[in-house]
């Protein structure tokens, strides 16, 4: 097949790199696809915001699309993409039945971002407060999110042990998934020495989208729980929370008086990480992998976090600091952390050889496009060799196209 690919981008949401690891998440693909010389359009449905990134300042034709819209039929059929990536399963569920009607022999992508039901299952089993057990995975949502990815050519994935959770849980073929985490330039000589040194640094920082339910838990946990029993042995530390988004109930939480700050967006997320001598990340809920965390280590900062956040980011590489789920050790490891110079260093070494060994872009880009370029060569056996996914595809397309239909003329 002709390297040259035209790519259709449907986004949940348009990208925001500065406010959410999905952005960041989005932009890394979009280059990535860019280097191989492939056009790109990115298409959406969601409104433009404030935030948003700039996709034409780099060379990426931004259109707008309406939900349950035929008009979008037309579309795609005169955009002929070869390959039609879709952000997250809701936005599959929309348009996936128009892109297989339209486009047959396209290449259907769904990048999962974080495997959605596991993150509400956790969440649910979190504020009844008690353990997550296998069987909350099997939910409604998780129903929608396992079809989609059946009815995709291919499903990305950002972390290793969702790998596994989908293919021992759920039973996935492995040839239906790919594993694509955070991909980015190693850490050199050069990037470390222009780090601030310990001495430079102060004060604890986590930062977050407040619009993510995980983040929002974490920042009352801190509030209550974490912060009150550092401060008392660091008086002169201050806990600033950095995130997009923040309510009025979130800015309620700001107390000076406390030095519990919040700070709200983050103008330039990587200074204001850099400067911190800690990351505090008490994610009790969540899936996926954690952009702040990738963040602290490419800015040289040790954190402290729970199992479910450092959840299959370092693989067997000791963590870029402290991994606990206990309140007393959480604590007292960041006491350590904050004053211990030489525990401090070795810290952040580690986090260098974990960006170096498990997220670095030479170990993953070429081997995702050799896929892409595999499946699309033998397309017709690879979607026979998924009947499930037919069947669901024909459903589907029966149920939901009809559905949409209908709502379209309603709303005429």
């Amino acid at each position: 097949m002709d390297r040259q690919q035209n790519i259709l981008i449907i986004g949940f949401v348009w990208p925001e790199p500065n406010s959410s690891g999905a952005g960041t998440r989005m932009l890394q693909l979009i280059d990535l696809f860019q280097q191989q010389g492939w056009k790109i359009t990115f298409a959406s449905a969601a409104s433009d915001s404030d935030f948003m990134f700039d996709l034409t300042s780099i060379g990426v034709e931004k259109v707008s699309i309406a939900l349950n819209d035929s008009a979008f039929d037309a579309f795609v059929k005169a955009l002929d993409p070869s390959i039609v990536l879709f952000d997250r399963f809701m936005v599959e569920e929309q348009f996936g039945w128009r892109v297989a009607e339209n486009c047959p022999d396209a290449l259907r992508i769904l990048d999962t971002i974080d495997l959605h039901s596991l993150r509400l299952a956790r969440q649910k089993a979190s504020k009844a407060q008690r353990d997550f057990g296998v069987d909350d995975l099997f939910s409604d949502t998780a129903k929608r999110e396992i079809a989609s990815m059946l009815r995709s050519d291919l499903s990305l994935l950002i972390s290793e042990s969702e790998m596994e959770l989908l293919q021992n849980q759920f039973k996935i073929d492995p040839q239906l998934l790919h594993y694509l985490p955070f991909i980015v330039d190693p850490i050199d000589a050069n990037a470390e020495s222009q780090w601030p040194t310990f001495e430079e640094r102060k004060d604890f920082i986590f930062i977050g989208n407040f619009l993510h339910e995980p983040n929002w838990d974490a920042v009352q946990f801190l509030k209550t729980d974490i912060w009150p029993l550092i401060r008392k042995q660091l008086p002169e530390a201050s806990m600033r929370i950095f995130g997009a988004y923040p309510s009025q109930k979130v800015f309620q939480l700001h107390k000076p008086e406390e030095k519990f700050l919040i700070m709200g967006r983050a103008e330039n997320a990587v200074e204001v990480v850099k400067n911190a001598r800690v990351v505090l990340a008490p994610m009790r809920f969540g899936a996926g992998a954690k952009t702040k965390l990738l963040e602290a280590m490419q800015c040289g900062t040790p954190s402290i976090t729970t199992t479910i956040g450092a959840e299959s980011m370092p693989g067997n590489l000791p963590w870029n600091g402290v991994i606990t789920d206990e309140t007393p050790e959480m604590v007292t490891a960041a006491i350590q952390l904050y004053t211990e110079k030489e525990l401090w260093r070795l810290a952040q070494q580690n986090g260098i050889a974990i960006v170096n060994d498990r997220y670095s872009k030479v170990l993953f880009a070429g081997h995702f496009i050799a896929r892409i370029l595999a499946v699309q060569a033998d397309l017709k056996k690879h979607r026979l060799d998924n009947f499930v996914g037919a069947i669901l595809q024909h459903h589907t397309m029966a149920s939901t196209k009809y559905m949409s239909k209908w709502i379209e003329e309603k709303n005429k």
